[in-house]
């Protein structure tokens, strides 16, 4: 039984409720106010890479520019003081099925809330 734990441990700990990822929270009000809502979170995997959402195929191209320019300003706000040189250094988006657009990270301006 510990050596099938500790395999499906890996595997299982992705899916199973976490109040830290928010799937689990004493005020349930507030949680389904709050994905309605559109709140996304983002995650990390190992090799630093951030896999959202950003929109959608039926949302129109400013809006997609601005929940872009969001991300990349919260996750340039959550960068650690102990970070030195570039920090992204390369941005590419995709659909899910398609093919990923690079963008230049240098050319990314913030958004008009944070601005």
């Amino acid at each position: 039984m510990p050596s099938i734990g500790k395999e499906l441990g890996r595997i299982l700990a992705q899916k199973m409720p976490n109040p830290k990822a928010g799937t689990v929270s004493p005020n349930i009000g507030n949680a389904v106010r709050d994905i309605k809502a559109g709140k996304v979170e983002y995650r990390l995997d190992k090799t630093g890479i951030v896999h959202t959402i950003v929109g959608k195929a039926s949302f129109e191209e400013t809006h997609l520019v601005e929940n872009v320019g969001a991300l990349l300003d919260a996750i340039v706000r959550a960068k650690p003081s102990a970070a030195k040189g570039t920090y992204l250094r390369s941005i590419t988006l995709a659909s899910t099925m398609g093919p990923g657009v690079k963008v230049d990270p240098t050319r990314i301006r913030p958004t008009a809330a944070t601005a």
